[in-house]
């Protein structure tokens, strides 16, 4: 898709050569919106961690604002009045815009096809704005872009064989980001920046109730978790397919609306704004998601005590994450997994690996399993790894238990990550690796070798 744009851009500049003004903004969107690409996919070699990609967003939405790309004004679109802003209130709106829909597209990239999906809608509108606003460089780019994305989305679509990663979530909300501006008349930010918000309206409402949902429970606002939309109609048993298509056609339908609001220059916006809420609100009730979405009382009410437990839980899990680049063998790693769980209540844990499965369960555990919450996650290549747990239900309700679960699954994962990569072998209850030097820690002085079939591990040793 970076390709296809560049080829696109280089083609719009022979086409529509412009005036100088119009050729440094053409310059400024073509690197700017390369190096948020490349920053996505830097991220996606080697993780930088969420300060290091903000700080490079915003940074890069800085470049954008002093190349011209620039929320200046702001037109009354009932009276027609236009408002000048200050520098300083200007360079704030616009680079808050220009790392906003990155974010929110990199967000929404839960599942095969649903980010592409909006992109292609987002870029369909933006397409559309730019002929009838006469700016040809954003019309042409977002065409070529629509082309892109259908062709990204022919093997993207569930079950997906090529995945779009922070680079091109990063690459695609910005560009949205920057044309929307261009396309806003000059930078008087009215249609030209309302219209692609409704196309947005269901990843944003998605997005907004996540960041809520983890302030209230102490969590970090990026941690990932199994609540969004799309989780909620997988769990009702749609298929992947399903669910894309049934986001897709209420994306649809606000698509139409952002249509409206651009043809109208912002003045249908506060009406179909009203239209759009009673369509979630009807939505949410059509798929028992009401209950959820308006529970903020409640959730507030029981915030101190779960935000404390989430703590508790996400500090076992930064532990067992660093415990995975130490342990000498997987035996070791999953001792280490089971004190994790007993610390968090669990009463049973089974996991499950290629060559066999361990499982674990509380000495004071009480049966039938029926009275028990049961979660079952699968992951790994192939899905070969697999953890199910278990809490009696008087030792937590669902809603915490399911976030336990979340955290552990998680904390897992990561841990037999690092031990893979520290150790290049495989996660297995056979794998271990032996210390030739002072700094066991180093993969160049730890060789691979199969642990023999019966010994215990060094922590079983020890006990």
């Amino acid at each position: 898709m970076a390709v296809s744009f560049l080829v696109v851009s280089v083609a719009a500049r022979f086409y529509d050569p412009g005036d100088a003004t119009q050729a440094q903004a053409r310059w400024v969107i073509v690197c700017t919106a390369t190096a948020m690409f490349l920053l996505g996919f830097l991220d996606d070699i080697k993780p930088l961690g969420a300060r290091k990609k903000l700080t490079g967003q915003i940074l890069i939405a800085l470049m954008a604002w002093c190349g011209g790309i620039e929320i200046g004004n702001f037109k009354n679109p009932f009276g027609g009045s236009i408002y000048h802003l200050s520098p300083s209130i200007g360079c704030t709106l616009t680079v808050f815009w220009l790392i906003a829909l990155p974010n929110l597209i990199n967000l929404i990239d839960g599942m095969d096809g649903l980010a592409g999906g909006i992109a292609l809608m987002l870029m369909g509108l933006l397409s559309y704005a730019g002929l009838a606003g006469s700016a040809v460089f954003p019309a042409l780019c977002a065409a070529g872009m629509v082309g892109a994305i259908i062709g990204f989305l022919r093997y993207n679509f569930p079950p997906a064989r090529i995945f779009m990663g922070d680079g091109g979530a990063y690459f695609l909300g910005f560009l949205v980001a920057e044309l929307s501006v261009v396309n806003s008349h000059k930078g008087t930010i009215v249609a030209g920046l309302l219209a692609p918000l409704f196309v947005l309206a269901l990843p944003i409402v998605d997005v907004s109730l996540a960041i809520l949902r983890r302030g209230v429970k102490g969590m970090p606002i990026f941690h990932p978790d199994r609540r969004h939309i799309h989780h909620k109609l997988l769990g009702m048993g749609y298929t992947p397919r399903r669910v894309v298509l049934t986001l897709y056609f209420m994306s649809t339908i606000f698509l139409v609306f952002g249509v409206f609001v651009f043809w109208s220059e912002g003045r249908w916006a506060p009406v179909l704004f009203g239209v759009g809420c009673l369509a979630l609100i009807v939505s949410a009730r059509s798929f028992s998601f009401s209950r959820e979405w308006f529970s903020v009382g409640r959730v507030l009410g029981n915030s101190m005590e779960m935000r404390e437990t989430m703590h508790y839980a996400l500090t076992l899990s930064r532990w067992l994450e660093m415990e995975g680049s130490r342990s000498d063998s997987v035996e070791n790693l999953w001792s280490d997994f089971k004190f994790l769980v007993m610390k968090l209540n669990f009463s049973r844990v089974k996991l499950s690996l290629p060559d066999g499965h361990k499982e674990w369960q509380k000495e004071e555990t009480h049966f039938p399993l029926a009275e028990f919450h049961h979660f079952r996650q699968e992951f790994g290549q192939d899905n070969c790894m697999a953890l199910e747990l278990d809490m009696e239900s008087g030792s937590g309700n669902g809603r915490v238990f399911s976030n336990l679960c979340d955290i552990t699954c998680e904390a897992w994962q990561k841990a037999a990550a690092r031990w893979r990569a520290v150790n290049q072998a495989p996660v297995n209850f056979k794998s271990r690796v032996i210390a030739l030097g002072p700094d066991r820690n180093r993969k160049n002085n730890r060789p691979y070798v199969p642990l023999p079939p019966g010994q215990p591990s060094g922590i079983e040793q020890t006990l």
